[in-house]
């Protein structure tokens, strides 16, 4: 058992293995953005920003979903409770995060807020987060205007641009969770003037139903109502009625006002119709709070929407002040046990939730981490829990339509095939998923998502466990085998890592859930049949995939700029596939030591992975190769169909991914799968050609197999270029594109000159929407997987050579070390500065203890200067920078120095020395 598993939260966790657990219930799963989704999306042109744009959220009752201030809600997103505000100064009530669409930001949507994840448990027993609320007027119009004149060649216009934060006038509101029950809930929300001068501000704590009754699907409504005042005993109680979640009981603290009305939209309001569905829609607290007028709240004290206004005139600086509500189910034996005293206990129960909370993740985060990378990891995990969304979308329903509303455009008919993800009928979701980011990526995007599963595997691994087999269930993947990618086209491609994300989420569990492997195996199984038969074109084991996730770091757009006739042969894609073929088979292998049938799996993935890698070698009539000779490095080829070849000559990671496909075989296979040794052996006596993709040296421990799509011939030039500074290497990572590319560079393809430059921070181009830079900022999913690439292989055959790094300086170390080292240029990011701030901090973030106190989990970081670019809150796939911290410490130079040295073209040292150097 792991020191984790002891604490008393990770015994909660142990009984908690269902995502339908009680202690899953309830948890910080309302999303912070709704509008301008797909899913809230029924127009004829799929503009789903212009259909349901953030000026209709406060007003406009949502289809599939709710959004909200550090929300809590059911994990079915009936009941939703969130914190409101207003500093008496916004035209509207602050109940949603703010920010720029992707038409209307200069590099893509575009949050406008400052807020962070604090601490998150994996039951969310426990959860803090903060909301940063400026003291002046939101500058909405000024965000809006200032940066729809900025190019793209101009920084984003940020909130603290504006000056609004000067002399610290802005109140930190923090919510915190803490759970007595798995249903019995304690909410507080604590406001601090961090400004000179009092202030005012109104605490406007919600809760909702989500209308689920106006779409002509499902009539049943619930309903609260007010069963004590608040002058009564100092606090007021709301009763809870629904048909699924049961009654339960909405205590608040002290003397608010209670105000009602309906969640459902104010269509006069909106639209200029007649009438309303309900006389007190949506938008009633906003009106009565902010313009006074009180005629759309029910005067009946019921409704499907509640707020408790708590009034303060001045918040001295420095005050703290706070508000307390407490949702606890009703016990129908004991009817009135909830409301004798329910916040008597209130600290005690934060106090407990907290303690646990220290005491669990001291023992997920190893003991040799020091504090400052403690308390990354600590708010990286946070941002995981707190990323958690309700994911509603069901593809049938969206395309047909609902009852009781317009029929959808013939655009969105299933007959269209040009139409947005007509042919992903099969999917419907309903479940709490791991998203990219709260408000830019809110919806999950399938590469993502498995990078999300590898960082919370060390907090929770059966979620992430969960997760993983979500999206290859019947109701998400598709019959024919696809993954389904993102939200806006299930149909694009993202790069095949989810076999190795269950591998290493089966490694981090730790506990041997084979039962976990043989699901997800034999659901990829199919995937890889899709790839196959899908993205093979030529039937020659290379493959094209289209833009893969690294949108714009081609010369074209290689999902839709292909000339006519020709097929793009990849690098990349041919590498993630071998990179899956290696994942798989080490599944296999695993599957095959308490079952002999799945050898047989194991011995056609290692076929198919040498496949691959004489294919990249030589392919097609003309023999073509991936590999440049003259240049030593990997590129994709445009081929015609009379055999014509076009290299695209661009060093990117395009080019490194080859990297990624290496794997070193166990040693007990030798011992344990007889049928594989027997083929391995018959290859090496009759296919040498085959057999060199293979090397095989002895070890105190055994045979020790190396099997890599990169040999040992090229891996010398590769990585020269991977660790010269003047190309990949950045003191922050390796970069997306070579440095060398500086001042611009033109190629000439089929009679077209093309141009990219090295970009290292932001796009300089409107390709894919202008939010897309893959040309020279670091990307922590691909470092991470080359990080792990470069750890297996430096702990394969050749452990103990050693490589100059960086190119030039003389340095030489092991792989292992290496390594190592490139890590800790990426954890480096967080660390802070002497100025007290990270490297990886983003421009707009005042270099003050206020802001240096809270680490931000940017989407990606500049190549040269390592600031932090992009959506802010992407504790998705950035995350991993926890995982980068926890993952095991590597191997000794001295366990290394045990493996005989690796014959090498480019060997300096005589063997038999202490090191090999290349």
């Amino acid at each position: 058992m792991t020191p984790a598993r002891k604490t008393r939260e990770g015994i909660r966790l142990a009984s908690s293995g269902s995502d339908d657990s009680a202690w899953r219930r309830w948890g910080p799963y309302l999303a912070a953005r709704q509008w301008g989704t797909v899913r809230e999306d029924y127009s004829a042109d799929g503009n789903a920003w212009e259909y349901f744009p953030f000026e209709h959220s406060h007003q406009r009752a949502y289809r599939w979903g709710e959004d909200g201030l550090g929300g809590l809600c059911d994990r079915h997103g009936f009941f939703n409770i969130a914190m409101a505000c207003w500093n008496g100064h916004d035209d509207r009530l602050k109940e949603r995060l703010f920010g720029l669409t992707n038409p209307q930001g200069n590099h893509g949507e575009d949050v406008k807020e400052y807020y962070w994840a604090l601490d998150g448990t994996p039951t969310h027993s426990w959860a803090e987060w903060l909301y940063r609320y400026p003291q002046a007027a939101f500058a909405y119009d000024d965000l809006v205007r200032t940066n729809a004149a900025r190019g793209h060649d101009q920084p984003e216009y940020e909130l603290a641009d504006t000056g609004i934060f000067a002399d610290n006038r802005f109140f930190d509101i923090t919510v915190t969770h803490a759970k007595a029950t798995p249903h019995d809930v304690c909410l507080e929300f604590r406001a601090t003037n961090h400004g000179p001068d009092p202030a005012p501000l109104d605490l406007v704590p919600q809760g909702w139903f989500r209308n689920t009754w106006a779409w002509g699907r499902d009539a049943r409504k619930a309903s609260l109502s007010l069963v004590r005042a608040p002058h009564t005993e100092g606090m007021a109680v709301i009763d809870l009625h629904h048909a699924w979640l049961g009654r339960y009981r909405l205590a608040a603290q002290g003397t608010p006002e209670v105000m009602f009305c309906d969640n459902e939209s104010n269509e006069v309001a909106l639209w200029g119709t007649d009438t309303n569905p309900s006389p007190h829609p949506k938008d009633a607290i906003n009106a009565a709070i902010v313009r006074g007028d009180a005629s759309g709240l029910n005067p009946d004290l019921t409704g499907t929407k509640v707020g408790f206004k708590y009034h303060f005139d001045a918040i001295a600086p420095g005050q703290t002040v706070a508000v307390r509500l407490r949702l606890t189910r009703f016990d129908e034996d004991d009817p009135d046990d909830v409301l004798l005293a329910p916040f008597e206990t209130f600290d005690d129960v934060l106090a407990e939730r907290r303690s646990e909370a220290e005491e669990f993740f001291g023992a997920v985060i190893p003991d040799h981490v020091d504090d400052i990378d403690r308390h990354v990891a600590r708010r990286a995990f946070a941002g995981l829990q707190w990323n958690k969304q309700l994911y509603r979308y069901s593809v049938h329903e969206w395309l047909e339509g609902d009852p009781h509303e317009p029929a959808p455009p013939p655009e969105r008919r299933r007959d269209q095939p040009e139409g947005r993800n007509t042919r992903w009928g099969n999917l419907d979701l309903a479940d709490v998923l791991a998203m990219p980011d709260d408000w830019e990526y809110p919806w999950f995007a399938t590469w993502d998502h498995a990078f999300h599963c590898v960082a919370l595997a060390h907090v929770d691994p059966q979620f992430a466990k969960n997760q993983l087999l979500l999206l290859c269930r019947e109701w998400a993947q598709h019959p024919d085998g696809q993954l389904p990618a993102y939200e806006w086209n299930f149909s694009d491609v993202n790069p095949p890592v989810h076999a190795w994300a269950a591998w290493q989420v089966y490694q981090a569990a730790g506990d041997h859930d084979t039962e976990f492997l043989v699901r997800i195996t034999t659901k990829l199984l199919l995937n890889f049949g899709w790839w196959v038969n899908r993205k093979d074109e030529a039937g020659n084991n290379i493959f094209e995939g289209g833009f893969l996730g690294m949108d714009n770091i081609s010369l074209f757009d290689r999902s839709q700029q292909i000339p006519d006739g020709w097929r793009l042969e990849q690098s990349d894609a041919t590498s993630w596939i071998a990179f899956f073929c290696l994942s798989m088979l080490r599944i296999s292998e695993e599957l095959a030591r308490d079952v002999p049938a799945w050898e047989e799996t194991a011995t056609t993935f290692f076929h198919r992975f040498l496949s691959i890698c004489q294919a990249v070698e030589a392919f097609g009539t003309g023999q073509v190769s991936l590999w440049d000779e003259d240049d030593g490095f990997f590129y994709d080829e445009l081929v015609s169909p009379t055999g014509q070849v076009e290299r695209v000559k661009v060093r990117s990671l395009v080019g490194l991914v080859p990297l990624l496909a290496v794997g070193n075989s166990p040693a007990w296979i030798e011992d344990e799968l007889p049928d594989l040794r027997r083929r391995r052996n018959w290859l090496e006596a009759n296919r040498p050609d085959l057999f060199r993709y293979i090397t095989t040296e002895q070890s105190d421990d055994g045979g020790v197999q190396t099997l890599s799509l990169v040999d040992r011939t090229r891996l010398p030039q590769v990585l020269t270029r991977l660790f010269d500074p003047g190309e990949f290497l950045s003191d922050h990572g390796i970069r997306s594109l070579s440095a060398v590319y500086r001042e611009g560079a033109t190629f000439n393809l089929l009679g077209r000159d093309l141009s990219i430059r090295y970009t290292p921070g932001v796009s300089e181009n409107a390709m894919f929407g202008g939010n897309s830079n893959w040309r020279g900022p670091i990307w922590f999913p691909l470092n991470s997987l080359l990080v792990d690439a470069l750890a297996e292989r430096g702990e394969g055959v050749g452990a103990a050579l050693t490589w100059e790094f960086p190119t030039g300086s003389g340095r030489h170390l092991t792989l292992t070390e290496i390594s190592d080292e490139i890590a800790a240029r990426l954890v480096a990011l967080f660390r802070p500065g002497p100025d007290g701030s990270a490297p990886g901090t983003p421009r707009d973030h005042p270099r003050h203890p206020l802001w240096s106190a809270h680490p931000t989990f940017s989407e990606y970081f500049d190549g040269d200067t390592g600031e932090g670019l992009g959506g802010s809150h992407q504790t998705g796939w950035t995350a991993m920078v926890a995982h980068l911290i926890c993952r095991r410490p590597s191997q000794s130079a001295a366990d290394s120095n045990a493996h005989v040295h690796e014959p090498s073209p480019h060997q300096t040292t005589p063997q038999g020395a202490e090191h090999d150097h290349v």
